[in-house]
């Protein structure tokens, strides 16, 4: 059985231990995947994510990292906010990528989850390539560290959702060559 599975849909309906934001560092909300979870999650979540001392200037989450709050009135027990970099901006992109998504798989292990729903970091408007963020998503969540976890991708359109089931096709064929 394969633990990471592919959805084209909306990730506030996961029906999951804990939903993974593409937040901003300060963890106020705002547009795309963030807005939508701080919109469908209710006043609660806002909260929770102010009770969260800033590191620095506002800063509650540095790129890179995940901060974990209670999911409001979603149906998910967690948020984990996990903040991606802009592409062009950003220093080392690929890795704080797989360090945003490493760090919010263990998170959720450390939480008790057994199954977590991400969405596609850092694709909207912190304009990373689709391609190569499906690759980093996916090499990280088929680490054998997470193999218990049931991992989902909530993703916006059919377009991405393709990206990211070739990516598993390529993961699975690689995987075939080695044995």
């Amino acid at each position: 059985m394969d633990t990471i599975k592919i959805i084209q849909g909306d990730i506030t309906k996961a029906s999951v231990d804990a939903i993974v934001n593409a937040a901003n560092s300060q963890m106020l909300g705002g547009g795309g995947v963030d807005g939508a979870i701080h919109r469908a999650a209710g006043p609660d979540l806002l909260e929770a994510c102010k009770k969260i001392k800033p590191k620095m200037e506002g800063i509650r989450c540095p790129v890179g990292e995940a901060r974990i709050t209670p999911a409001g009135n979603l149906t998910a027990k967690y948020v984990i906010h996990a903040v991606g970099p802009r592409y062009s901006f950003d220093k080392n992109p690929e890795n704080l990528l797989a360090s945003a998504y490493q760090n919010s798989l263990d998170l959720a292990v450390s939480h008790g989850c057994v199954s977590i729903a991400f969405p596609a970091i850092s694709c909207g408007v912190y304009g990373y390539p689709l391609q190569n963020a499906a690759k980093i998503a996916v090499s990280v969540c088929k680490r054998p560290e997470y193999k218990a976890l049931i991992i989902y991708f909530y993703l916006f359109s059919q377009e991405i959702a393709a990206i990211w089931m070739d990516e598993m096709d390529n993961t699975k064929n690689i995987q075939k060559d080695r044995l």
